[in-house]
């Protein structure tokens, strides 16, 4: 049995969309990179509050040579530095490089990253908040045993347009600083 008052509070959150602004085109430079408003303070209130701050995040714009490592590096440096300088901070960055017909365990809505994430943490995944703006955020979350938030930046408005019944009761925000107050407040 695990000892969950030792262990930390733990927030997952979903990059493109939910942090920053997406792309169709996907986001292939720290210069394309931009922060949705409200978000990196939403992610320094988290910090703040004593949660352990984790991003998860599809790229399989590796695997489409779309850019490389050290562009994605690059993008997470961005990120890191500007919580940071916000006054918060984020404890670890976990990506899945793989296409979405290569059959990974990781790629969202598969629960590879978020297994991984509640595994290296010690923290068992029930009511683990994981805000996402799609519905394989949402998905994986659920499938993990995470409690899966959906805010309307990025895909999220469509999301909400278009979720399945399993999902209508979760919690639906404007956007990541709406849904942190929310987390820290709960």
């Amino acid at each position: 049995m695990v000892d969950v008052s030792s262990a930390p509070r733990l927030v997952i959150l979903d990059r493109d969309g939910v942090i920053n602004q997406d792309s169709g085109e996907f986001i292939k430079s720290a210069d394309e990179w931009l922060p949705l408003p409200g978000s990196i303070a939403a992610i320094a209130s988290l910090s703040v509050a004593g949660f352990v701050v984790a991003v998860a995040s599809n790229q399989s714009g590796l695997t489409r040579k779309l850019f490389d490592a050290e562009a994605l590096e690059a993008i997470h440096k961005k990120l890191c530095e500007l919580v940071v300088t916000a006054g918060g901070y984020i404890d670890r960055i976990i990506v899945c490089p793989h296409g979405p017909n290569d059959g990974c365990e990781c790629r969202k809505p598969k629960t590879g990253m978020l297994l991984e994430l509640g595994n290296d943490y010690g923290v068992p995944l029930q009511n683990v908040p994981m805000v996402g703006d799609s519905l394989r955020d949402l998905q994986a979350a659920s499938a993990a045993g995470a409690k899966p938030i959906l805010v309307r930046t990025g895909n999220g408005s469509y999301t909400e347009k278009h979720l399945p019944p399993e999902l209508l009761a979760i919690d639906i925000y404007d956007d990541l600083a709406a849904a942190a107050a929310a987390i820290v407040e709960d």
